[in-house]
């Protein structure tokens, strides 16, 4: 009987729990129906996801559904954990005072927008965020002591300025003070200054005004009757170094990206709409003019397919799954952006101190091509002269030779005569006086930066037997590569040829046709002396392209003739004695003009590829063999009759 009355009781205590625990849900059911109608059931899911309050909204437990509501209108992700059932009835309260005061906002937000309507005299959305600024202004109050403080600092920070830099006063302001790249120049003028303007992409090394020569060019240009640049035409200018492919397409600074309202922060009004925001990039800005990108062989190849098919399609297309055309709380830009994409017509112009090959092909073959030529001593010397008469200094003589030995960039010459320069006002008296820079300033500024003389001369007037000069090509740079020969008499037949390993294998191969040749053409077998030849400096030959050079040197340690020292030879042999074409023939010249060299003996074939007189050279062309050997020796080659081969045009040799 007492087990039985003790149950009846626990089950009315259950039916009234029961009871208040409807009641809770009702109440809490009812807060959420009035959430709904003030934000509407969107933006109520949204907020609540970005509160971490969804998984708390659906559970069955009065206490997290109440801590979900909480973490809504606190706007606080971080609310934890639920309330004890002892509160509930308490937070149910609270929670009530903050949704009368979100609609108690709401009322004075639905006046300013009735304000607003009554201003406009259009649906235009630029207009809409100007009057609701215009307003909100009026109804706020003014800036506070911390951002007034914050004011002022930025103001005093305006205030104060330092003198322009040395490299923005000397950078050349107008093209005829580019020096050394007059046909470059004029190819880029020529081509942006048509009216169906080419993309280009400009090949040099640094330090030789490939950035100044786009930038000026286009100021030239813009305006002109036939050119299609506009007075107002922009100049974007970016660096390929700095631009990176991102698979997720979160960010994208050249092309455009989108800012999703949830996880990459458009702007608030967007966001709370759950609207996304259209980035345009620098494609977009360039819109109407030109956009240079230096070192463009940086970028990434993915970057560059993006790139190639903005410059097909003119236009920049953006994608969002968050984007419903049939919104219509979407601005009418942002509607724009998505529906027909951004502009992006321009002239791209990419710099690159790289090879062709690092490019994309497809981004080449869309773009004309133009090469800067590498500066020559007396260019930079003129550098040198012209940057001194913008400081207004006095050079004693001989210091802009003495510059142009330690460089072959422009840029770097400018930066040691502005070092120069320092030193020179520091060791004044008198600093308002004209200031004379002297010799001794710029040893100490090579010395301090740890530079050396890029140009050392090494041709010279006297023939020397066993030793020439090829000619090799780095990049865009030339230089002349050192070969020298010594042979010994040996037992016949058992001779040995000796040949650094580190000059690489076509030059080896070049070694044993030349061994061959020289026997068609001497009748000397290689074979019967002990051969050493060498590359001084152990430079790596890329290429054949020193195979008549170590030919005239075998020659010449065979039969004591000696060899000019003022001539440099480029060019295949072939095992017939034709001196083959080889690559890199313009920049060879350079490379032996820099040392000294005044004649260049160059293969027939690549006459085409370099003018007559080129950098004061005196350049031969030749078929064969016996034609270098004419130009290569100071002494007649008397060879025997009897052995002598004839190395005709044809490739098969005539014996007489």
């Amino acid at each position: 009987m007492l087990k039985k009355f003790f149950s009846s009781i626990g089950g009315k205590d259950n039916q009234h729990q029961s009871h208040q625990e409807s009641d809770l849900e009702r109440e809490i059911s009812a807060l959420y129906a009035i959430l709904v109608d003030v934000m509407g059931s969107d933006r109520l899911v949204l907020q609540a996801g970005k509160m971490d309050a969804l998984r708390y909204m659906r559970s069955s437990d009065p206490a997290e559904r109440i801590l979900a509501l909480r973490r809504i209108l606190e706007e606080n992700p971080t609310l934890s954990p639920p309330p004890p059932r002892s509160e509930l009835q308490a937070q149910i309260v609270a929670l009530s005072e903050l949704i009368a005061d979100i609609m108690a906002r709401r009322q004075v937000e639905d006046k300013i927008e009735r304000k607003i309507s009554e201003k406009l005299e259009k649906d235009h959305q630029e207009y809409v965020k100007d009057m609701r600024m215009q307003i909100l202004r009026e109804e706020t109050t003014t800036e506070s002591a911390h951002d007034q403080k914050k004011r002022e600092e930025l103001q005093e920070l305006e205030e104060v300025h330092l003198t322009q830099s040395v490299m923005e006063l000397l950078r050349p302001q107008s093209l005829e003070e580019i020096v050394g790249q007059e046909r470059a120049i004029k190819s880029l003028r020529s081509k942006l200054s048509s009216p169906y303007p080419q993309h280009l992409i400009l090949y040099g090394p640094p330090g030789v005004g490939k950035t100044t020569a786009a930038r000026l060019v286009l100021e030239a240009v813009r305006g002109t009757p036939l050119s299609p640049f506009a007075e107002d035409a922009p100049f974007v200018e970016t660096d390929g170094t700095t631009l990176r492919w991102d698979p997720r397409d979160v960010t994208n600074p050249l092309i455009g990206s989108v800012h999703d309202p949830i996880y990459q922060g458009a702007q608030r009004q967007l966001a709370d709409s759950g609207i996304p925001e259209p980035k345009p990039g620098l494609v977009t800005d360039a819109h109407g003019g030109i956009l240079f990108i230096d070192e463009i062989g940086e970028m990434d190849i993915m970057l560059q397919n993006k790139l190639l098919k903005v410059l097909e399609d003119k236009r920049v297309h953006f994608e969002s799954s968050y984007y419903d055309p049939m919104d219509e709380h979407i601005p009418p830009y942002v509607k724009m952006l998505f529906d027909k994409g951004a502009p992006a017509d321009f002239v791209l112009i990419g710099a690159t101190t790289r090879e062709a090959s690092a490019l994309n092909p497809a981004l080449r073959s869309r773009c004309a091509e133009i090469y800067f030529e590498p500066l020559t001593p007396a260019q930079i010397v003129d550098i040198v002269k012209n940057a001194a008469t913008k400081l207004n200094v006095e050079l004693e003589n001989g210091l802009p030779e003495v510059i142009s030995e330690y460089t072959i960039e422009g840029r770097k010459a400018i930066n040691i005569l502005a070092d120069a320069y320092s030193l020179a006002i520091d060791r004044s008296d008198d600093k308002e006086g004209l200031i004379k820079i002297e010799k001794r300033d710029v040893y100490e500024v090579a010395q301090v930066s740890r530079l050396y003389q890029y140009v050392t001369r090494k041709a010279s007037d006297k023939p020397v037997v066993g030793h020439i000069f090829g000619l090799g090509v780095s990049g865009y740079l030339g230089s002349v590569i050192e070969i020298e020969a010594v042979v010994f008499p040996a037992e016949k037949g058992k001779g040995t040829i000796r040949f650094n390993e580190t000059a690489g294998s076509m030059a080896k191969d070049s070694v044993f046709n030349a061994a061959s040749v020289l026997r068609r053409v001497t009748g000397k077998d290689i074979h019967d002396f002990d051969v050493h030849i060498n590359v001084i400096g152990g430079g790596n030959i890329d290429g054949p392209s020193a195979g008549t050079a170590i030919l005239s040197a075998l020659i010449s340690a065979v039969t004591g003739k000696r060899i000019r020292q003022n001539v440099a030879v480029t060019g295949e042999i072939s095992l017939q004695g034709r001196v083959r074409p080889v690559g890199g023939v313009f920049e060879k010249a350079y490379g032996a003009k820099q040392a000294g060299i005044t004649t260049l003996v160059i293969p027939k074939e690549n006459s085409k590829d370099i003018e007559r007189g080129h950098l004061g050279l005196e350049i031969f062309p030749v078929e064969t063999a016996d034609e270098a050997f004419e130009k290569i020796f100071a002494d007649p080659l008397d060879l025997p009759s009897e052995e002598k081969i004839s190395l005709t045009k044809e490739d098969t040799p005539v014996v007489k």
